[in-house]
């Protein structure tokens, strides 16, 4: 790329999360040679390097200024610079957009869940709780295995997936850090935490209050202890109408808030979910609200596809803009 490396000393950037880019200064004697939005794209690109510099680590969203200052950033001529910034404005602004349609989307679900199930006090259904509204079945409800049932040397490189909290922190069912037990292990000891299609999994212990649904096409696999499993008799409620009342209605925020064990660390337990009060709606209704939740979900995929698609080409881009190839 042509032009001379400079240190980042020469431009001021503070803030107290990096991802939030709430405050960005130049030195006003190098107000005219450095473009702010090009040394945000490459502080953005490049913030990883930077970081493993730093003695706080990733996780605080903050360095040190003294690596902060030593950074050399290339720094072409200022037209060069806007040109670079200018392209990558663009293109970060169609992936956010593509993020808002997505919230948007959850949004637009919450309120027509809360539409048509909102009020249930004043709509004469019986309640009822989870526990008796899941399949009568001995294990319908269960968390995974404790304590020397399975250590963490058992885990193997394939076999039967181990699904914990981060297959449920979005609140949607997605795979992630691939963990397994041996079919052996499975077969002898842990067949009975076997998760089926349709249960609704419920993070119980460090990202409490998680929910999801177990997809159709899931392999064979079991939960961890950190997840609560429920497999729901479907003549009275279906997975996507608990899913939406775990996490939307107000009267399951009450109930959950005011049950939360755990001074330091909220937590939950398979009894306060088996007693957390839930209305008997009409199955007529939870149907037709089934159907919607499926369109949404199926354009929310293909946005996801699309952002996907956009993200790649925004990281192509960015390469080729810090590289002189743009």
């Amino acid at each position: 790329m042509p032009g001379n490396g400079a240190n980042v000393g020469l431009v001021l950037f503070y803030t107290g999360k990096f991802e939030a880019y709430q405050r960005t200064y130049v030195l006003n004697a190098f107000r005219d040679s450095v473009n702010a939005r090009y040394v945000y794209h490459h502080l953005k690109k490049f913030w990883k390097r930077l970081n493993e510099n730093s003695q706080f680590g990733s996780a605080t969203n903050y360095i040190r200024m003294q690596n902060f200052e030593d950074y050399k950033i290339p720094l072409p001529p200022l037209p060069e610079q806007k040109r670079i910034a200018a392209i990558l404005d663009k293109a970060d602004d169609i992936r956010r957009k593509r993020r808002q349609a997505i919230d948007l989307a959850d949004d637009f679900l919450r309120s027509v869940f809360l539409d048509m199930f909102g009020d249930s006090e004043n709509r004469g259904w019986e309640i009822s709780t989870v526990g008796e509204i899941a399949d009568q079945k001995k294990g319908s409800m269960r968390t995974g295995p404790f304590g020397s049932q399975l250590l963490h040397s058992e885990f193997t490189d394939n076999g039967i997936s181990v699904l914990g909290i981060d297959n449920v922190v979005s609140n949607t069912f997605k795979w992630a850090k691939p963990r397994f037990i041996s079919q052996q292990k499975y077969e002898d000891e842990l067949k009975r935490y076997t998760v089926k299609s349709g249960d609704v999994l419920i993070s119980i212990m460090g990202t409490c209050g998680r929910c999801a649904i177990v997809p159709k096409d899931c392999p064979t696999a079991i939960n961890t202890k950190h997840l609560c499993c429920i497999t729901l008799d479907e003549d009275k409620i279906l997975p996507d109408f608990l899913h939406s009342y775990f996490l939307h209605h107000p009267e399951a925020e009450k109930y959950l808030s005011k049950n939360y064990k755990g001074a330091i660390m909220q937590g939950l337990n398979m009894g306060i979910i088996k007693a957390m009060p839930i209305p008997l709606v009409p199955k007529e209704l939870q149907i037709k609200y089934k159907t919607i939740v499926c369109s949404i979900n199926k354009f929310k995929r293909k946005i996801e596809s699309s952002s996907q698609l956009t993200e790649n080409q925004f990281k192509a881009i960015s390469q080729q803009a810090f590289t002189g190839k743009l």
